[in-house]
């Protein structure tokens, strides 16, 4: 069996630094639409990014057809145990978080029984091949690897890029050419570095071993801005360990090239009902601002 660890998207990082934190609720439904680069006034006074933009990957003009329902009589979900915010266990000992919840919504749109499971990250490809389930939702990236062995729903959520910056100097928007000559601190060896290196050629990059140096660089004022996974660095930001220096910088970047396809549920291969039921409750949820309501119970410094 292959090693899962090596195709996990880099928001997996993040860790319970969240605290039902609550913000005013705002759709931006055309986030797949924002290119990576985005112009901006570099005089203008320095305004933090509006923190309740929620991501919205359905487009409106092409409605899923429903399928037959009734063929489902049940539904058995499979996540993992410990990823805060999107799944772990609650403190009755039973499964909770974003993408619980998200489960539970589906099987209550599609008026199905569903059952939720909790397993080791690295079980659950085998468990659905194997048919000890029929849904992987966990946060799963949608890779080529993967694609080989399950099917996937369309994206629920995608793990864009940001900058980061001290609150002081925050950009309202970001491009290539307003950065030039500035410090921009990394890990090294991730698709965030490579997307420096080709894209903003005339900054000084400067790559770290992890978060934590990196995140400490920002706070020295060593680099005048980070770059990195937009949930990771949403969490940091509003959590202790920042020490509320810093704000994002700019919007998000969503290069597929770099920074993957997204985040879908996976189904056995071959399995196009369910697949398509849960792309048809997705959309349903989504169109009634259920979705909307979720995300902003679980995020409030918005990645997006």
């Amino acid at each position: 069996m292959p090693d899962l660890t090596a195709l996990l998207p880099p928001l997996r990082s993040v860790r319970a630094l969240f605290a039902g934190w609550l913000v005013a609720p705002a759709l931006v439904a055309a986030v797949l639409a924002c290119g990576p680069v985005q112009a901006q006034t570099p005089a203008r006074p320095a305004v933090e990014a509006a923190p309740q933009a929620v991501p919205g990957f359905w487009d409106p003009r092409r409605r899923p057809d429903r399928p037959d329902l009734s063929r489902l009589t049940v539904i058995r979900f499979l996540t993992e145990t410990d990823y805060p915010p999107f799944n772990f266990t609650g403190p009755d000992g039973n499964p909770a978080g974003f993408n619980v919840d998200l489960a539970r919504s589906l099987c209550d749109e599609i008026k199905v029984t569903c059952t939720i499971q909790m397993r080791r990250f690295e079980t659950l490809v085998d468990a659905i091949t194997s048919n000890r389930g029929d849904a992987i939702i966990a946060s799963l990236a949608v890779t080529p690897q993967l694609r080989a062995r399950l099917d996937f729903t369309d994206p629920y959520y995608r793990a864009p890029a940001r900058f980061a910056s001290r609150r002081d100097a925050v950009m309202s928007e970001i491009r290539p050419e307003y950065l030039e000559g500035k410090k921009i601190g990394v890990i090294a060896g991730t698709s965030h570095e490579a997307y420096l290196k080709a894209m903003f050629t005339d900054a000084e990059i400067k790559s770290y071993a992890n978060d934590d140096a990196l995140r400490l660089a920002l706070r020295r004022s060593e680099v005048d801005f980070i770059f990195g996974d937009a949930i990771a660095l949403a969490f940091w930001i509003n959590g202790t360990d920042s020490g509320e220096c810093c704000a994002f910088s700019g919007g998000p970047f969503v290069e597929s090239r770099y920074f993957g396809e997204g985040i879908g549920i996976g189904v056995r291969k071959g399995n196009d009902l369910l697949r398509q039921s849960l792309n048809w409750a997705l959309f349903r949820i989504w169109e009634k601002g259920r979705f909307t309501d979720l995300w902003l119970r679980y995020f409030s410094i918005s990645p997006f």
